[in-house]
């Protein structure tokens, strides 16, 4: 076991800053329209873990004159093992017993999470931490920890090799200062706008900055040679930087949404250097911030920070899952944090606290022990449920597939597929199957296909309108999943469809349909599905479209993703807004259909795909 550091402080304040940066995470999770640069606490977390670990190796160096790298490894470990390896185990026992779809890919996310490995093994899968809808799992938010831990293995070395090395502490600074440049230039390079930014999101080497802005601040700000007595007009100084870098932090963490190239052309550099600044302050033992950012709730929050970041994904996907959190937003928001906490606390208390100062030297002394003991004693029975509950996460990762996807799931993916392969077709002249179509409609029986009227329940006054119209489709995959039967409606339609599009991605996409000439007079929107958008966001689509089309825009049917409900209003007031945009009320149609969707609730099934062709066809044609 490692000696305690002497003369080492314990900052309260850094737990208030752990807990602005888990309850910005939180939120961003949980409510996106509202904290949209949420997802900015994993930089705030990494800086202050590059401080601590590097400050902590500096005060063992200036002890010691030595790194013991054995024992730095083990501590952290027993900090940071026990609590994923419970939640592993509880979300494999989960997925398991209940939500048995999500079995798919569960091995490699377990055996990546515990090898810390997570975040490339999700790059290599084409995992996306953007896409709200599909791509969304237990493991996901694993990337950060990897990233972090795979610092925790090379860093101890080089602080040595540097020490020994280059000794020169402003040099060493300096050193790690171009190494973190290098990291955030190499983000911004390997960046492509418009395209999903997950490789550089998720990458060791594109966001390695952070650790190492913090490790460089611990070189020339260590905790242990700060003084607590400066002059007033210092602390002042202090103070208001201090403050500054607070409020541009948590303005932030509200307003910098992850879909602005900004935020990888620097956004999070710089974020991660206002980080350093409240770091730095909070050390000083001269200034205030670290009475500021100390009370009974941050010291709660902050001490349980890395178990509420563990536990929120697994939490958030399986209540999810099983609850429509479309309506009631708000209680649902309340009772997801609430089961957070809940099984953080209990993970805290039986799981880090102990574990962190156990002997694992005696693990088959208290094995044995436990075997023995009575029955009905505590000790017993918390052994048997553990058992129990990891042997059925064994089996579960066991018999969990690879890449494979259900009857179900294999059907949609077909029928998007093929749908996508015929929208590629920009446009499409009205065929002969068109009028065989039209002659069916007048002498359909039972023994002959159905006709187009018939099939999509249209007269034969909107059939012969729909042949003759001009229609551009921009969607998602949704809109995919329908096209086929919309394209037979309207023979001459063009259909721009892709899976997981955002309605951030439509103002340059369409100007590009528009540069075409492949915007039609009528035009189709089908945006939503994947997540949030907001009124300034709807605002920019139209100031590509202009005036002079007519814009149909179709609302949302997800109502196990909290943001169905602002979306359809959103886009019901954009309706009553401009004159040339009327809104299509997919869900207001299909709510209480359940059964024309697919197991996910938002894709139309075969039969889900007639209504939805029959409402789009009615409503456009209203107006013709």
């Amino acid at each position: 076991m490692g000696k305690r550091l002497k003369h080492s402080r314990y900052i309260t304040g850094f737990d208030g800053i752990r807990s602005l940066a888990v309850i910005g995470v939180i939120l961003y999770h949980l409510m996106p329209t509202q904290m949209r640069g949420g997802y900015l606490g994993v930089p705030i977390f990494f800086v202050v873990s590059g401080y601590l670990i590097t400050d902590l190796l500096l005060q063992e160096w200036n002890q010691t004159k030595r790194i013991d790298i054995k024992q730095f490894y083990y501590r952290r470990m027993k900090r940071l093992y026990p609590a994923l390896v419970t939640m592993l185990i509880g979300s494999a026992a989960y997925i398991t017993l209940f939500q048995r779809n999500l079995l798919n890919n569960l091995r490699g996310n377990v055996v990546s999470s515990l090898l810390y490995v997570n975040n490339w093994w999700q790059i290599n899968h084409g995992m996306s931490y953007f896409d709200r809808f599909s791509s969304e799992s237990p493991f996901t938010h694993i990337w950060s920890l990897a990233v972090e831990t795979q610092n925790y293995l090379i860093w101890p070395i080089v602080f040595v090799l540097l020490i020994k090395l280059v000794k020169n502490k402003g040099k060493i600074f300096l050193g790690i200062l171009v190494a973190a440049l290098l990291s955030a230039i190499l983000m911004a390079v390997l960046y492509v706008p418009g395209q999903d930014p997950t490789r550089v999101y998720y990458g060791t080497d594109t966001r390695l900055f952070s650790i190492l802005l913090g490790g460089a601040l611990a070189f020339i700000w260590p905790s242990t040679r700060l003084k607590a007595q400066i002059p007033v007009q210092a602390k002042q100084v202090l103070n208001g930087i201090g403050l500054g870098s607070l409020i541009l932090l948590i303005l932030a963490l509200i307003f910098l949404r992850n879909d602005l190239s900004f935020v990888y052309y620097g956004g999070i550099f710089l974020v991660s250097l206002l980080s350093v600044l409240l770091v730095a302050i909070t050390a000083h033992p001269g200034a205030s911030l670290n009475r500021w950012l100390t009370n009974p709730v941050f010291t709660w929050l902050g001490k349980r920070s890395y178990g509420i970041y563990l536990y929120q994904f697994p939490v958030m996907i399986f209540y999810e899952a099983k609850i429509n959190v479309a309506d009631h937003t708000i209680l649902h928001t309340i009772m997801e944090i609430i089961l957070i906490l809940f099984v953080t606390e209990l993970s805290y208390r039986y799981v880090e606290k102990p574990l962190r100062t156990f002997d694992y030297r005696q693990t088959f002394t208290t094995l044995k022990t436990t075997f023995w003991a009575p029955v009905k004693s505590r000790r017993k029975i918390g052994f048997i449920f553990s058992s129990l509950i990891t042997l059925i996460a064994l089996i579960g990762i066991i018999i969990a597939p690879t890449n494979k996807v259900d009857a179900e799931q294999q059907a949609l993916q077909q029928q998007i597929e093929q749908n996508k392969k015929a929208a590629e077709k920009t446009e499409t002249s009205t065929s002969d199957s068109a009028e065989t179509d039209q002659s069916d409609q007048t002498t359909a029986s039972s023994q002959k296909p159905l006709s187009l009227g018939e099939k999509y329940e249209l007269s034969n006054r909107e059939v012969t309108k729909a042949k003759k119209l001009k229609v551009t489709a921009f969607g998602d995959s949704v809109l995919l999943a329908g096209s086929k039967g919309l394209t037979e409606i309207f023979p001459k339609m063009i259909v721009d469809g892709e899976v997981g599009r955002q309605l951030q991605d439509g103002p340059a996409l369409l100007q590009a349909l528009k540069d075409k000439g492949e915007l039609n007079d009528t035009i189709l929107l089908s945006l939503g599905t994947n997540g949030p958008f907001s009124q300034d966001d709807f605002a920019q689509i139209m100031n590509v479209l202009g005036s002079k089309h007519q814009v149909f825009v179709i609302n949302t049917h997800v109502p196990t993703r909290r943001w169905q409900n602002d979306v359809n209003t959103i886009l019901a007031a954009a309706a009553e807004q401009y004159k040339n945009v009327h809104l299509i009320d997919w869900y207001g149609f299909s709510n209480e259909h359940s059964d024309w969707f697919y197991d996910d609730q938002v894709h139309p099934n075969e039969v889900g795909s007639v209504q939805y062709c029959h409402l789009i066809a009615t409503e456009i044609l209203k107006g013709q």
